[in-house]
């Protein structure tokens, strides 16, 4: 992850919220509890995140999670902000997972796994139902209960389809030192 922010980065967020509202409007799969889904666009967001870092995978969440909600039935502005709090949260792996170096083992798929449920369940499970509590005066009942089903859908699907794009990303990637120079 680069210390600048670059032009590189801006292009990232613009194409990221692109691709995060695509996955978000048109690739889900209902749960049976009402406005909750589990979502494609997390493990994306994941992606995103370890690659260009919290600043990118943050604003590309929140953009992407708005755009999602507008083209809809509205902004749900607790779960945009939460959806951007969560890109953070994620780009906050990308200091200990150097996948730009081309490394995503064993040790980065635990630190990815135990980061991402962390992350999930800390965003699903009480920043957006406070914040349907707090904003729309949700009864607590049900923000709760979308919150957990919406904390465990998303950690299992961004567990399972974000450690495999990392590990698919990190193998385009030339390992440090792994290249020799002839004689």
């Amino acid at each position: 992850m680069s210390k600048k922010f670059t032009v590189k980065h801006i292009v990232a967020i613009g194409i990221g919220a692109a691709v995060f509202f695509i996955l978000k409007r048109f690739v889900t799969i209902p749960t049976g509890i009402p406005n909750t889904d589990i979502a494609t666009a997390y493990p994306f967001l994941a992606l995103l995140g370890v690659v260009y870092g919290p600043i990118v995978a943050g604003l590309a969440g929140f953009i992407g999670h708005a755009l999602g909600d507008l083209t809809t039935y509205g902004a749900w502005w607790s779960w945009i902000l939460a959806s951007g709090v969560l890109g953070v949260l994620f780009g906050l792996l990308a200091k200990r997972i150097p996948i730009n170096q081309g490394v995503f083992g064993k040790k980065e798929l635990i630190v990815f796994l135990v980061g991402e449920t962390i992350a999930n369940l800390v965003t699903w499970l009480v920043l957006a139902p406070v914040g349907d509590i707090l904003i729309y005066a949700e009864a607590p009942n049900k923000a709760f209960t979308q919150g957990v089903v919406a904390g465990l859908t998303n950690a299992i699907v961004t567990g399972v389809i974000g450690a495999i794009l990392l590990k698919a990303y990190a193998q385009t990637k030339t390992r440090k030192g792994s290249l020799n120079k002839e004689a």
